[in-house]
């Protein structure tokens, strides 16, 4: 694809820009900066790879990786803020899921250990984690609202504050996971993956296609689990004081 093709391709931004302004929606705007932001992004992206790629050093794979998380996870806090410590949390949850990820594939060889790759998955795999991340929070925090009444009346019969929270809990880390179980139960028949699509146009075999899919499919279940799994006990405990009390809702 050359860059005349890439700019011929705009017309599906205009279609959006043109809907939203006859159904008087009021998007104009935020499409145009999603637009400018996503082309300036990815542009300054590819440039920075090409460089990393070419270097294969694992400075700058280090750095990468480490840039990645950094946003992944100043993107994340913003739906935590009533949990103490959420940014720590968040960042030590992601660097987590990447370290288990990285040591099985790169310990089992199951891909080379190059710029290429590492820095490929590692971007799936956190940025999978930081979605799982936010859907976890927003649910936990609305199940806590909406469950504070009980909460506090275990407490107050004797129950530990796991006892006590434990329902929201469960229920946040299993709604956060549904989603990425439920897209997988109808992969490859409902829709084909990004990845998998992309090396096929790109002139890879598909069967081959479809090994590399079916292994980003396996870190992603895998990734879902620790993710809602590991922020969630990092952050329950935020909710209580000393003497085992719900703290009271932010404001």
């Amino acid at each position: 694809m050359s860059y005349t093709t890439l700019a011929i391709a705009l017309v599906f931004i205009v279609i959006p820009l043109l809907l939203s302004r006859t159904l008087r929606l009021g998007l104009e705007k935020d499409t145009i900066t999603a637009t400018i932001r996503s082309i300036l992004q990815l542009l300054a992206v590819g440039y920075i790879l090409k460089f990393v790629f070419d270097s294969d050093d694992v400075v700058y794979i280090i750095l990468m990786v480490t840039l990645m998380i950094g946003a992944a996870t100043q993107n994340v806090r913003k739906k935590g803020k009533a949990i103490g410590g959420i940014t720590w949390k968040v960042a030590v949850t992601l660097v987590t899921v990447e370290l288990l990820t990285q040591s099985i594939l790169l310990g089992f060889r199951i891909v080379p250990p190059t710029a290429q790759y590492i820095i490929s998955i590692s971007g799936m795999i956190i940025g999978n984690s930081m979605v799982l991340s936010i859907l976890f929070l927003n649910r936990f925090t609305a199940e806590i609202d909406a469950h504070r009444d009980e909460t506090e009346l275990i407490l107050s019969l004797g129950g530990t504050p796991k006892q006590a929270i434990q329902r929201q809990l469960i229920q946040s880390i299993k709604a956060s996971m549904i989603p990425t179980i439920e897209s997988q139960k109808t992969i490859g028949l409902v829709q084909l993956p990004g990845m998998m699509s992309g090396q096929i146009i790109a002139g890879a075999d598909p069967m081959q296609a479809v090994q590399f899919q079916l292994l980003i499919i396996f870190l992603l279940l895998t990734t879902a689990a620790v993710t809602s799994i590991l922020l969630g006990l990092l952050s329950y405990r935020s909710l209580f004081n000393k003497r085992m009390q719900l703290l009271q809702e932010k404001q």
